[in-house]
């Protein structure tokens, strides 16, 4: 469906140069005597890059048709992470290019929804937050507060976060796989 290149907004997803890019940021401007334009810094879903395109206000733009589903992971082999598709049972294969740095944030049971165009995945969306152990990182400061600073600690995915200084060897913390950063202690 082609439209308007005044209409782009954010978070709007594009077919520009055959790919299907997401709209991070856009201004629309008017320069003085000049034509209308919109300033727009898109990220290709397929590659991953970011870059800026102005579009003239007379250009049409096509929206992507984009499907979202709810997948299940279920183990990996080799380069390859499997799924199983919620909805319909189909079983699908991601590499870890697909899944570039969520892939150490894969665990057994773990839903993610994938954003698809053309019937293929294109990009995954990880939950706000997960449960790991730490099974290594410094012994426990005595008199170390919340506020204190902070001490790396490798959790059982083999990813290293930063800690606050009270937290021990076998904790189980909540981490926000997105950032990478520790929120809390997770309550059992």
């Amino acid at each position: 469906m082609a439209f308007s290149a005044t209409q782009i907004r954010r978070g709007m997803v594009l077919v520009f140069e055959g790919d299907p890019c997401r709209v991070i940021e856009f201004r629309h401007h008017t320069p003085g005597n000049l034509r209308a334009m919109v300033q727009a810094k898109l990220k290709n879903l397929r590659t991953g890059s970011s870059f800026e395109h102005r579009f003239r206000a007379a250009d049409t733009i096509v929206k992507a048709d984009m499907e979202t589903h709810e997948l299940e992971f279920m183990y990996q082999g080799g380069d390859s992470y499997h799924f199983m598709n919620a909805e319909n049972y189909d079983q699908i294969e991601l590499d870890e290019e697909a899944l570039g740095d969520s892939a150490p944030w894969m665990q057994s049971g773990l839903k993610i929804l994938a954003e698809y165009y053309n019937g293929r995945p294109i990009g995954i969306q990880l939950p706000n937050s997960m449960v790991f152990e730490i099974v290594e990182t410094a012994p426990v400061v005595r008199g170390a507060t919340k506020t204190a600073s902070s001490k790396p600690a490798k959790l059982e995915n083999g990813v290293t976060v930063n800690v606050p200084e009270f937290v021990e060897q076998g904790t189980r913390v909540r981490v926000n796989p997105n950032t990478g950063e520790y929120l809390d202690r997770a309550k059992d």
